[in-house]
């Protein structure tokens, strides 16, 4: 007897997509009347919270209803007279649930004012914070108005990670981005586990340095305005508004805590910044170079907003790919490495909207974009939000789910007029199919491995076809005590014939004289309806 052919779910290969349509976003009026928002962050439970960047933390309920009394409101102490000036950021604590506390960045002062980390406790009504409870962590003076930075948000490791802008102008006049005496244009790592204060983390790559920061985690930013860990890897992605050319989005590996140079004020993206002389700077491979670098004049950008790798459940097709925006264009793209490992920059969406300033994610890692011009939440979806095609089999018998239209493919290549619902495998190798599931999605299964098995039992005159080829009449002699129906296939995979064998034990005839010349695929079917045996056939009339 014939082993049947066995059949193996696998993992979704880069070849799959060859036939999958592109990913395509659009954006859901999640909540409204909020003006002014910079940030969007969950307390592990179904609140959202938005930062309002004069000095407000609005509470979003899970339908969409924004609560009438604000979280917090500092309005008093925020500087917000500068257009990059105000509260910029908010992270809740790990142990939030336990402790109740949470850390805001703002601007504090007047004129250029200076970057504030406080960190602030919940009341007894877990909708309100306590303003009373401010405990300022760190402050830095700012030199100009503009690229404070803004952002905060714990790692995986527990640390919380600060982002500050290289304090402003351009070019950074003071070269603040590439000196570790300051935290100006730098990302800050701390502890802040303890009862009050804060620790710098012994494994932070500068401790010990002479004339350098021990907070600082990272260097060479220009504004990391917006950034963001991958809540499944806890890789770290920045998005790093730049100058007069460039918008850049960078990518540092979980747990690498070597201390990485992005590059500004020397570089700006991938080339070396005009008119800041290179003077003491390092070669390009001295200096992390970003995962996408777009041409500012190519569609209207100014300011790269980073965004947050997918990890949701909504959306299968989303998975793993990093979202993000720009605050002048209003188009979405998405970020994936291939399995060349190249990085794959796509857009998804063009929304032809001015001032998005921020994309967050919910406790259920479901993704919001924020437009602070028109004050509009936004929850971001795909397109195509159906349920990707199944594929079932009975052996090398492979049918889709419901559809209405199909295309099989071999090891990533399209198998010519393979367009119905069943397909027999002919041969070994990974299939999967894309189905058209209407309003222009199309999308594909998971692939499933068949692999043919040797021989067992069964020489190769145990069952004999005659004649060779076939002319009007096929005829099929062995042991057929255990099969159950004949089925043939042409050389698609198309299933052109289906005899069931009754009582039929050693010898069965069939007429094949309607069938057009060429090559057929013969199969025995058993009782489960397993293809166990299986013979080339040639009909020539």
């Amino acid at each position: 007897m014939i082993r049947p052919l066995l059949l193996i779910p696998c993992a979704l290969t880069a070849a799959l997509t060859f036939g999958q349509s592109p990913v395509a976003l659009e954006l859901e009026t999640f909540a409204t009347g909020l003006a002014g928002m910079v940030d969007i962050v969950h307390a592990d439970d179904e609140r959202l919270f938005v930062v309002l960047q004069p000095g407000v933390i609005r509470i979003v309920g899970p339908d969409g209803t924004v609560l009438p009394t604000p979280f917090l409101d500092i309005q008093g102490r925020v500087n917000d007279a500068g257009n990059e000036q105000g509260l910029l950021g908010l992270a809740f604590d790990p142990a939030y649930a336990e402790n109740g506390r949470f850390y805001v960045n703002y601007t504090a002062g007047s004129g250029s004012g200076s970057t504030r980390i406080s960190r602030f406790t919940v009341t007894d009504d877990p909708n309100i914070g306590d303003p009373a409870s401010e405990e300022i962590l760190f402050t830095w003076t700012q030199p100009y108005t503009n690229h404070n930075g803004g952002d905060l948000d714990f790692g995986p490791d527990g640390m919380l990670y600060i982002a500050l802008g290289d304090g402003g102008s351009g070019n950074d006049p003071d070269g603040n981005a590439q000196d570790l005496s300051d935290p100006l244009g730098d990302m800050m790592r701390i502890d802040v586990s303890g009862e009050s204060g804060y620790t710098v983390p012994e494994d932070n790559p500068f401790v010990g340095v002479s004339n350098a920061l021990p907070e600082i985690w990272a260097m060479g930013l220009r504004n990391p305005w917006r950034f963001g860990f991958d809540a499944q890897t806890g890789d770290l992605w920045i998005g790093d508004v730049g100058q007069n050319a460039w918008e850049e989005v960078d990518f540092w590996p979980a747990g690498d805590n070597s201390g990485p140079n992005f590059g500004w004020r020397c570089r700006e993206a991938n080339v070396a910044t005009p008119g800041v002389s290179q003077t003491g700077c390092l070669t390009a491979s001295g200096y992390v170079a970003p995962v996408v670098a777009i041409n500012q004049n190519t569609q209207g950008w100014c300011s790269v907003i980073g965004g947050r790798v997918y990890r949701g459940g909504a959306f299968h097709r989303l998975q793993g790919l990093y979202i993000y925006t720009d605050y002048c264009g209003g188009q979405f793209y998405t970020v994936r490495r291939n399995d060349a490992g190249t990085w794959v920059n796509q857009q998804v969406l063009a929304t032809g909207q001015f001032g998005f300033t921020c994309i967050g994610e919910d406790s259920a890692l479901e993704m919001y974009a924020g437009n602070a011009e028109s004050g509009t939440l936004f929850r971001i979806k795909d397109v195509c939000d159906m349920d990707q095609p199944t594929v079932t089999d009975a052996g090398a018998v492979l049918t889709s789910s419901v559809a209405s239209g199909y295309q099989w493919y071999l090891n990533g290549t399209l198998i010519p007029g393979a367009t119905q619902q069943v397909y027999e495998a002919v041969e070994a190798g990974v299939y999967y199919v894309v189905a058209n599931l209407g309003t222009g999605c199309l999308l594909a299964s998971e692939p499933i491995a068949v692999i043919a098995t040797a021989i067992d039992g069964l020489d190769a005159d145990a069952l004999r076809i005659a004649p060779v080829p076939a002319n009007d009449i096929l005829e099929v002699r062995g042991d057929l005590t255990d099969m159950t129906s004949l089925r043939l296939y042409d050389a698609l995979g198309h299933l052109v014939l289906e005899r069931a064998l009754g009582n039929t034990t050693s010898v069965l005839r069939i007429p094949v004289s309607d069938l057009a010349n060429g090559s057929y695929h013969l199969t025995l079917v058993d009782a489960a309806g397993v293809p166990m045996v299986r013979r080339n056939v040639t009909i020539q009339h």
